[in-house]
């Protein structure tokens, strides 16, 4: 029974193929052979399908051994390069064992030797650099003295020798915008400026600001200096190569001049001198205890009087820089002054400083001194009750307010070097002008 069902399954199958079959047109049975052949094609690739055996032929052959051509020199020593930072409380030794110089001669001669001295002077972030052999010998030493000169101490067959020369230096234009929130100092710290710049810019701009009293929140400053470098590593600034201060929404630039003697000045765009002939302020660190006035209650005559100069209070020994170049009239004890500088300047223009602690050693009637050099230091002495300057800036022997004068200019650029200096600033201008879209930013700005 159950093979009679099954035989009646099957032929209607067979039934129903051969209507569907003749139903098919050409073209249906055309792709249906095409697909037949795909399929045998795919199924061709399957696995266990015997490929035909493709032959491979082995081939040896003998080749000479290289032949090292003969040498009577000895092979040279494995030496190494290492350098290492000083740390806060290092000493010479402990910064060699952990270049890991293992060298008692070498130890004896940098302790005893003078050329070596420099070693034992070192301050916290000097890189030290050594040669070692593999057993750790001392073959040279390099390092860059406090005094900026570079000391290489060196192995030869008769023992050690050190020599000190000016280094090889690279020069690098670096620069750094920044603006004034709290003081210059800060600002210039958070725009990760030198202080050695920081104080070259109060020297470019201090003609026309006096940056320890007329500053102001959201004053800005651009720069372009010099960068030393030895080995690649920094080793100090350099010179203010073009700068640019924002004050009280007045700009002024200035740019470095070096001329065939090798003098340098600072000159804006149109050659006109940064530098006045006097600076405004006679020490870099101070505050205005007293100004100019037609009147002041006097604190030890207890009476009105006019004062006719601008006091700053300092520390006793800050010191006092000329303002201006001059020759010296007065270097003594004068009254209630007590000891005090008088310099005669160009024309009709003197100043004097008064309530010195002492004065310069090269300060002397008739003596000459440059603006800015240090001609003496703050005191007490005469009529004061606190440590101050007394500055006096006069014209015709008359004393003027010092803060407020219209300063005569310095000596402009010549005009034989005004087409050499258009050139010579055009690359610190592109510079300058690039650093000045920093401006503003908060990582050079000082909270």
């Amino acid at each position: 029974m159950a093979a009679h069902k099954a035989r009646i399954l099957t032929q209607s199958m067979a039934r129903a193929a051969a209507r569907i079959l003749g139903a098919w047109s050409a073209g249906q049975w055309l792709a249906v052979a095409v697909l037949g052949l795909s399929g045998v094609a795919a199924f061709g690739l399957a696995p266990d399908t015997t490929l035909e055996t493709v032959a491979v032929q082995t081939i040896l052959r003998e080749l000479p051994n290289p032949v090292a051509a003969a040498s009577d020199a000895p092979e040279p020593a494995v030496r190494y390069w290492r350098e290492e930072r000083v740390r806060r409380g290092d000493t010479i030794g402990s910064v060699l064992a952990r270049l890991a110089v293992d060298d008692p001669e070498a130890s004896a001669f940098l302790r005893t030797d003078p050329a070596a001295r420099p070693v034992y002077r070192l301050r916290p972030g000097q890189a030290l650099r050594v040669e070692t052999d593999a057993a750790g010998r001392l073959a040279a030493l390099r390092v860059v003295a406090g005094d900026g000169r570079l000391l290489s101490v060196e192995r030869g067959d008769d023992g050690f020798t050190g020599t000190s020369i000016a280094p090889p230096v690279e020069l690098r234009w670096e620069m750094a915008s920044g603006e004034i929130v709290s003081s210059l100092f800060a600002a210039a710290d958070a725009a990760s400026l030198p202080d050695a710049v920081t104080l070259q810019l109060t020297d470019v701009f201090g003609g026309d600001i006096d940056f320890y009293h007329d500053l102001r929140r959201g004053d800005r400053f651009s720069v372009v200096y010099e960068m030393r470098y030895l080995d690649g590593e920094p080793i100090g600034a350099g010179r203010i190569v073009a700068a640019t201060f924002l004050h009280r929404g007045h700009t002024a630039r200035a740019f470095l001049w070096r001329d065939e003697s090798g003098a340098e000045s600072y000159f804006n765009e149109d050659g006109a001198a940064m530098r006045k002939a006097f600076l405004r302020a006679p020490m870099e660190f101070s505050r205005v205890s007293s100004g100019f006035s037609g009147a002041r209650f006097h604190p030890i005559n207890h009476a009105w009087a006019a004062h006719k100069g601008t006091d700053y209070a300092a520390p006793t020994g800050t010191p006092v820089r000329a303002t201006a170049s001059g020759r010296i009239l007065v270097a003594g004890t004068q009254n209630g002054y007590g000891k005090l500088i008088h310099i005669q300047h160009r024309g009709a223009f003197s100043t004097l400083y008064a309530h010195l602690s002492r004065v310069a050693p090269q300060v002397r009637p008739g003596a000459r001194v440059a603006q800015g050099d240090v001609i003496g230091y703050v005191g007490q002495t005469g009529w004061a009750t606190g440590p101050h300057l007394h500055y006096e800036f006069r014209v015709g022997n008359v004393p003027r307010n010092p803060v407020t004068v219209a300063l005569p200019d310095g000596e402009p650029l010549a005009p034989a070097n005004r087409a050499a200096f258009a050139v010579r600033i055009e690359p610190a201008a592109a510079q300058l002008a690039l650093a000045q879209s920093f401006a503003g930013s908060p990582l050079a700005s000082a909270e």
